[in-house]
């Protein structure tokens, strides 16, 4: 890599720090689909996984795909949410929906048992290592696409959603859905954010 396309730590940490949850989106075309696709995929390929597993799985949603992804969300829980609470509900949903597109991460349920009967030892463990991979590959596509111009948040309508969204786009039986991102056009900046003190999070022995 030469010096003039070498990227830092500092480039790296910027990256981070500029992550925000956006839920106001719209759906502006801020980049193609084919980028987004492109950067969904690049994460997919290079977020590490334990013991190389590459358990995760991705359904990337645009359009009438993502619209309906919502109004799925949206009907379910208009069954378990009182009616006389449920106008924030739709608000919120209408807040997902008027995105431009949404990413669901799954993971494979077929590779974490193989993996737990080729490795007995560790048989309790991979499930965690799952999960931890596949909120690596949630942060990395976060940020990427954050620095593509766009606004996302990540949201949790799984086990709630599962079924509906298995029928709706074939989703193989064993791929476990883990969270939805819906991304967008920026329409409303984040607030403040507030931190713990560091050193109430991290000790340094020398």
């Amino acid at each position: 890599m030469s010096k003039s396309t070498t990227v830092t730590s500092a480039d790296f940490l910027t990256a981070v720090k500029h992550r925000r949850s956006y839920y106001g989106i719209g759906k502006t075309k801020v980049v193609s689909e084919e980028r987004i696709q492109e950067i969904v995929g690049d994460a997919v390929l290079h977020t590490p996984s334990s013991f190389n597993s590459q358990s995760a799985r991705t359904l990337v949603l645009f359009g009438k795909h993502h619209d309906r992804l919502w109004d799925i969300a949206t009907e379910t829980l208009r069954k378990i949410v009182p009616a006389e609470h449920f106008d924030s509900t739709q608000q919120r949903m209408n807040g997902f929906a008027a995105g431009y597109g949404t990413v669901l991460f799954y993971e494979d349920e077929t590779v974490v048992e193989g993996l737990q009967k080729q490795f007995p030892t560790y048989k309790d463990n991979f499930p965690l290592w799952s999960l931890q991979s596949n909120g690596m590959l949630q942060y990395v596509v976060w940020t990427a696409l954050e620095l593509e111009g766009l606004g996302c948040s990540l949201q949790h309508y799984n086990p709630l959603i599962d079924d509906e969204v298995r029928k709706e786009w074939n989703v193989p039986a064993e791929w476990k859905l883990i969270a939805q991102m819906p991304f967008g056009h920026p329409t409303q900046q984040p607030g403040d954010k507030s931190f713990e003190p560091l050193e109430k999070r991290m000790n340094v022995y020398k």
